[in-house]
């Protein structure tokens, strides 16, 4: 409890304050994710800390009861550590030529991600042969203009009666319109109904609202559109504005909680910059799979925009997991230098130790998502291909490979500290050795 208590806390710590990023959102369903996350890693953290410890005392050394071979964990433990600190004395004979190689081979998976698109969910994300998806399609091949297109209303603004023949000759001629036919009429308002000839929500609808808002209105008047089209146009575009708040909030309250864990002000700047990494490489990778189309076809997905609402989810998921495998194997190796340890002995060390845990930990989390890529939904399979890409990357290029070499080449400034700081963590560390001498405790 005395370490891995306080890097469990800070874990979840961490990944509340990736959940915490989509609270900027105003849609409702993004705000849902991000209370039900943070409600789930607080109940985890609690059981963690209280109830298995609990259970953990009362089974004493009958944890090991039902062992089916005596001494297996203890040999297994042993030769993770004996590979994974291998695997990190290999790293740091050679850091720079491995650093330069990683974070050039991230850099060009990350490449698509310049040229996404954020679209929403329709039809499409339907397997090809799934009624409601042929539905819609017959639907907008033989009945166009049963489609639901967009409401247009003209407002005066001088409470006069609104000129909209103007605007409706400007929607009947604009690319996407199938036709436009009056819906009513009161005092200095008038309702239009524009029909397009694209499915409701499809990127080609979502072109002709763009179009819709470009006409320009009479003198005196003003064009209100509604309807689900432009109701979609508007919560993407709500989801790009609060897009780098979101990054902003995690970034923040992520560097705050980093820099209590680890009293460095260099690690949790790393650390943030490594999970950014991770993270548009996944994107990338998502983008040259789903927009691009590179492999679609044996996904069984269409082509098409990167559904908003799970690229919202799995940034905040896969930028939470990644700070918190990182302070799993940062926190082992601050500890072993404040234990005396140079740089290189306690990379050593930190990998050696968590290598086994953060891999097992990706490995579990790729078990659980995997199932997500057996649905039928375009959706689902997203979320679940998304996950498995950015832990493979981040789990075992970036946490195993980069970090290290990274923290080799950075040598003694990855220890800095402001003086304020140094001088708060002197005054501790008295008062801790003040505390064992006057309480010595048998063990």
């Amino acid at each position: 409890m005395a370490t891995a208590g306080r890097t469990v806390s800070f874990s979840a710590l961490l990944l509340v304050c990736a959940f915490l990023g989509m609270l900027v959102f105003p849609q409702a369903i993004v705000r849902s994710f991000a209370y039900g996350g943070m409600a789930a890693l607080g109940i985890a953290a609690l059981l963690s800390l209280t109830a298995l410890p609990a259970a953990l005392m009362l089974l004493g050394h009958r944890i090991n009861a039902l062992s089916w071979r005596a001494g297996v964990v203890e040999r297994s433990e042993e030769r993770a550590i004996r590979f994974w600190g291998g695997v990190a004395t290999w790293v740091m004979r050679r850091p720079r030529i491995i650093a330069a190689s990683i974070i050039t081979l991230l850099l060009v998976l990350s490449a698509p991600i310049f040229n996404a698109q954020i679209g929403e969910l329709d039809h499409s994300g339907l397997p090809s042969g799934h009624p409601a998806r042929v539905s819609v399609d017959d639907l907008s091949d033989n009945f166009p203009l049963a489609n639901n297109g967009a409401t247009v209303v003209v407002r005066s603004l001088d409470g006069s009666e609104p000129q909209a023949m103007d605007v409706w000759n400007a929607l009947s001629a604009t690319e996407g319109v199938a036709q436009v036919v009056p819906v009513g009429a009161s005092g200095d308002v008038v309702a239009l109904r524009a029909s397009f000839t694209d499915p409701d929500r499809s990127p080609a609808a979502m072109e002709t609202v763009e179009r819709l808002r470009e006409i320009p209105a009479p003198e005196g008047t003003e064009i209100l559109l509604g309807g689900l089209n432009a109701l979609t146009a508007d919560g993407l575009e709500a989801m790009a504005d609060r897009l780098p708040w979101m990054f902003l909030v995690m970034i923040s309250v992520t560097f705050i909680v980093m820099l209590a864990a680890f009293r460095s002000i260099v690690l949790p700047i790393k650390a943030i910059a490594m999970a950014a990494l991770s993270l548009t490489a996944s994107f990338g990778i998502l983008t040259w799979v789903f927009q691009y189309g590179h492999g679609a076809q044996l996904l069984g997905v269409e082509p098409g925009p990167l559904p908003g609402t799970m690229v919202i989810l799995i940034i905040a998921v896969v930028f939470g997991l990644s700070t918190d495998y990182e302070i799993f194997l940062l926190s082992r190796m601050v500890e072993a230098h404040e234990n005396g340890a140079d740089t290189e002995e306690a990379v050593r060390v930190g990998i050696a130790h968590t290598g086994r845990i953060v891999t097992a930990a990706a490995a579990l989390l790729i078990v659980v998502t995997a199932a997500f890529t057996m649905s039928e939904l375009a959706m689902m399979r997203f979320i679940g291909i998304g996950m498995i890409i950015a832990l493979l990357i981040d789990a075992t290029i970036v946490r195993m490979l980069l970090v290290p070499a990274l923290v080799k080449l950075m040598g003694p400034v990855n220890w800095w500290q402001p003086k304020v700081m140094q001088r708060k963590r002197t005054a501790s560390s008295e008062s801790e050795v003040k505390s064992d001498t006057a309480v010595p405790v048998n063990i």
